[in-house]
C-alpha cells in the first residue's frame, strides 16, 4: 500500500517505477489486515492523518474509485470497573482532537454485544469505525499508477543502492536501473532497505500479529461493532456467517519475512474471547500473521533521510498504513517533489514524522 500510493501520486509528476519482490502486490502486511478504519488507533501522532484520509476514503474522486472505500460499523472500547480512569483519559484525549467519542455503560455495552460477561461494564462509543476495503483500495492506487505512466514491476526484488553523488544505481534481481530519488515504502524490510543503500537505520522493527477466524455459538451477530480492549489486550469483529477475526493483540518481534501464525497467540486469542462473551468457540477456521513495522516512537516516517538527500523514508506505518494511506501519500508526494501539500491535508504538521528526528548531529 505504502509504495503503491505515493508511487501512483507522484507518477503524475516524475518517472516512477515500483519495485515488489512478491509475485503479486498486498502479498505481506497490506493483505494481511484486519481492515478496519478506527480514528483513535495508533495513537495521537496518526490520528490527523486517519482523519483525513476518511474523507477521501468516504468520497473518493470519481475518476479513483466511484465508490466509498469505507463501511460503517462502529467501536466499542470497553474494559472493567478498574478501567475508568483509562475510559476517561481516552475520551479526554481523543474526544480533544476532534473524534467523536462517548463514554457509554453497561447496558449500552450489553445491548451492543449479546452474551457480553456481566465484569464489562465500562466503555467508550466511537461510531465513526468503519470497515476498509484494503483490496480495492490497493487495486485503485495501482489503476492510477498505471494510467499515469508509472511501472510497477513484480517478483523483482531489490538487491542493492548506491549514489555517486548524483544518481542512485539500484541493482535488483532481474537486473539495475538508475534514478535521482530513491523511496523507501519496504514495511517491515525499510531498515534491511537503508543498509542496503548505505543509510543509516532508524530501528524500524517488524512486530508480528497473529490473526483467527473463529465460528462461534451462538452465531456472532452480523452488526456487531469493532470491540477493542481498553487494556490493549485483544480485538475483535463480525465478519459474518457466525464468524468473527480475533487477535490477542500481539506485538512480537520478528525479522522481515513470510509471517506465520503462533499456536499460542491463537489459543491466547481463544482464551481472552472466553473471557469477554459467553459465545463458544465451535471452530477455529482460518489462522494467519502479518508484520506491523514500527519506529522507536511509534510514529510514521514521511521525510528525507538527514543525512542522504536523496534517500526519502515512507515507512513505519505501524498497523495503520492502510487506513491512512490517502493523506500519507499526498504528504509523502508533497515532500519529495518539494511542494504545497494538498489542501485536505495542509493543516498536517509533518515534523513529528521527519527522520531526522532519530539522528544524532554528526561530529
Amino acid at each position: 500500500m505504502a509504495g503503491m500510493s505515493i508511487g501512483a501520486l507522484l507518477a503524475n509528476e516524475a518517472r516512477v517505477v515500483v519495485l515488489e519482490a512478491e509475485e503479486a502486490p498486498g502479498y505481506h502486511a497490506t493483505g494481511r489486515s484486519v481492515a478496519f478504519w478506527t480514528e483513535s488507533y495508533g495513537g495521537p501522532a496518526v490520528q490527523p492523518l486517519t482523519t483525513a484520509s476518511g474523507r477521501m476514503l468516504v468520497r473518493p474522486d470519481s475518476d479513483f474509485s466511484e465508490t466509498s472505500f469505507l463501511t460503517p460499523r462502529g467501536a466499542l472500547h470497553i474494559g472493567p470497573d478498574s478501567a475508568m480512569g483509562e475510559a476517561d483519559a481516552f475520551v479526554d484525549l481523543y474526544g480533544g482532537q476532534g473524534v467523536a467519542v462517548e463514554r457509554v455503560g453497561r447496558r449500552t455495552l450489553a445491548q451492543a454485544v449479546p452474551g457480553l460477561l456481566p465484569e464489562w461494564t465500562v466503555g467508550v462509543a466511537e461510531p465513526s469505525c468503519a470497515d476498509i476495503d484494503a483490496s480495492a483500495l490497493l487495486a485503485a492506487y495501482r489503476r492510477r499508477l498505471m494510467q499515469r505512466g508509472g511501472v510497477l514491476r513484480c517478483g523483482e526484488a531489490f538487491r542493492s543502492a548506491h549514489h555517486d553523488g548524483r544518481n542512485w544505481t539500484v541493482e535488483t534481481s532481474g537486473g539495475s536501473l538508475s534514478c535521482t530519488v530513491l523511496i523507501n515504502a519496504a514495511g517491515a524490510w525499510a531498515d534491511d532497505v537503508a543498509r542496503r543503500s548505505g543509510v543509516t537505520t532508524l530501528g524500524i522493527l517488524p512486530l508480528r500479529r497473529t490473526v483467527v477466524q473463529v465460528r462461534t455459538d451462538p452465531p456472532a451477530p452480523v452488526d456487531l461493532p469493532l470491540v477493542i480492549d481498553l487494556a490493549a489486550r485483544f480485538y475483535f469483529k463480525s465478519v459474518g456467517g457466525g464468524r468473527l477475526w480475533l487477535t490477542p493483540h500481539d506485538e512480537v518481534p520478528q525479522l522481515p519475512g513470510d509471517a506465520a501464525p503462533d499456536d499460542l497467540a491463537v489459543a491466547t486469542a481463544i482464551d481472552r474471547l472466553q473471557q469477554v462473551v459467553e459465545w463458544r468457540v465451535a471452530a477455529v477456521e482460518r489462522k494467519w500473521a502479518g508484520l506491523r513495522s514500527f519506529a522507536p516512537d511509534r510514529a510514521p516516517v514521511y521525510g528525507f533521510d538527514a543525512h542522504v538527500p536523496s534517500f526519502f523514508w515512507f515507512a513505519g506505518q505501524g498497523g495503520f498504513g492502510i487506513q491512512t494511506a490517502p493523506a500519507a501519500a499526498l504528504l509523502g508526494a508533497a515532500l519529495v517533489m518539494a511542494t504545497e501539500p494538498d489542501t485536505a491535508v495542509g493543516h498536517i504538521d509533518v515534523a513529528p514524522y521527519a527522520p531526522g528526528r532519530f539522528s544524532s548531529p554528526l561530529g
